[in-house]
């Protein structure tokens, strides 16, 4: 038997042990080898259907994907009228962005020193009650039967 077949794709016992410890430690683990057993066999089918799809994309656009659509990029359309109105969207959209992180920022901030308000009164709240209770005389006092006072 060589190395390639010890694992292979089907209800082996070596198969369904797997599943089962993969189960116990950690349950994806188990889901993927009952995917592995069930359509193991044919990965190879997937993959080359996978790199099918992908030289598909790469000769539909060109390689498109790889370069950076944003703001700082320098593509250009060819187009004058439309590469500067998107320039100017561009900018626009990127002063806007700025804006809401500077007003996120400012919430932020106004909610940290909220919580920090409340933290506040609670704590106050928890040292008024607790000087109170000490300043309180003891409302019971028992004594057991070797004349020891114990307070409750």
């Amino acid at each position: 038997m060589t190395h390639t077949q010890a694992l292979r794709p089907g209800w082996t016992p070596l198969t369904i042990a797997l599943m089962v410890l993969g189960f116990v430690v950690f349950w994806p683990l188990g889901l993927a080898m009952l995917a592995y057993i069930i359509w193991g066999d044919r990965l190879p089918e997937f993959r080359r259907s996978a790199e099918g799809v992908r030289d598909d994309f790469k000769r539909s656009f060109g390689g498109c994907g790889s370069k950076r659509w944003n703001a700082g990029s320098s593509y250009q359309s060819g187009n004058s009228a439309f590469d500067a109105y998107r320039a100017a969207e561009l900018k626009r959209l990127e002063e806007e962005r700025r804006k809401l992180d500077s007003e996120r920022a400012e919430f932020e901030a106004f909610m940290t020193n909220l919580r920090r308000a409340r933290d506040q009164e609670e704590f106050d709240r928890f040292k008024a009650d607790r000087s109170r209770a000490r300043q309180a005389p003891a409302s019971e006092t028992r004594q057991n039967g070797d004349d020891t006072v114990i307070d409750l």
